[in-house]
């Protein structure tokens, strides 16, 4: 059996409005054409065509997956587009595993800002030094780029607010090939195309970049502006997990970024001491 019968009946089901395609003219069948489910999906129209016959021989699953999100085919769909193209269901979701006590210890032990992620930009711990520069509210179980565009105050924090948002649309849509099938990930990138157009133009031009380092301004309320590095460094365990560390550039960024350690544990005392003598 081949996909030709299948892929045509999902491409007639979705009108280009829903895949966010601009709707030219009149058409001659209802849906989407074989060039625009090749545009969406990152193929050439001549490979897609040869797929719909049962001509492309054995596609990858990274390949199917951008075809079924194309279609906006759900997670049975999705599993009979490998069964008829590849003869097997698609990689299982990937489940994030927990933190080990040791990326705990190291976190602590790191005299500057540091964060543990999944690949969901999930954090999954963070060290007081890492409060103190970001917020209270930057605490495990927060989604980095939830924070990145959709909240403003930290959006204004960052002085190349472009290159870290870019940065993060490319790294998100690696792992969405990397880990295929998680339905909270899914969830989180649809949230973001919907409720943010830098992203949902970002995400369709489907650029792929690695964040793995580099430099950025944070602009504190409290500090001014702080040039810093930044660098994810991937657990070895094939978890997905990253340390993200946050080094201050320059004697004077160091200064600023201890004062606010500084300042955040003197708080925190003074309210575990009223605390005590309550």
């Amino acid at each position: 059996m081949t996909p030709c019968s299948f892929l045509r009946a999902a491409r007639e089901r979705v009108s280009p409005r829903e895949a966010g395609l601009p709707e030219t003219g009149r058409r001659r069948t209802p849906g989407l054409r074989r060039q625009e489910v090749a545009q969406l999906a990152a193929v050439s129209v001549d490979w897609y065509i040869r797929l719909e016959q049962g001509r492309a021989g054995t596609p990858g699953s990274g390949v199917l997956d951008g075809i079924a999100d194309a279609l906006r085919l759900g997670p049975a769909e999705r599993t009979h587009l490998h069964l008829l193209a590849r003869g097997e269901a698609p990689p299982a979701p990937h489940t994030p595993g927990p933190v080990r006590a040791s990326l705990h210890l190291i976190l602590d032990s790191l005299p500057w800002p540091g964060y543990l992620m999944d690949h969901r930009f999930d954090v999954l711990a963070r060290n007081d030094a890492s409060a103190a520069l970001f917020g209270d509210g930057f605490v495990a179980g927060i989604n980095v780029a939830n924070m990145i565009f959709l909240d403003p105050t930290s959006r204004a924090t960052q002085a190349n607010w472009d290159q870290i948002a870019r940065e993060t649309v490319g790294h998100l849509r690696r792992n969405r090939t990397r880990y295929p099938g998680d339905p909270e990930l899914d969830r989180i990138i649809e949230e973001l195309r919907c409720a943010s157009p830098e992203f949902a133009t970002w995400w369709d031009d489907h650029t792929v970049r690695e964040r793995s380092f580099g430099t950025k301004l944070i602009r504190h309320r409290e500090a001014g502006e702080i040039p810093v590095s930044y660098d994810m460094l991937a657990a070895p365990d094939g978890s997905g997990q990253v340390l993200a560390v946050v080094t201050p550039i320059g004697p004077a960024a160091a200064r600023a970024v201890h004062s606010l350690v500084l300042a955040r544990a003197d708080r925190l005392g003074a309210t575990r001491l009223r605390g005590i003598t309550a």
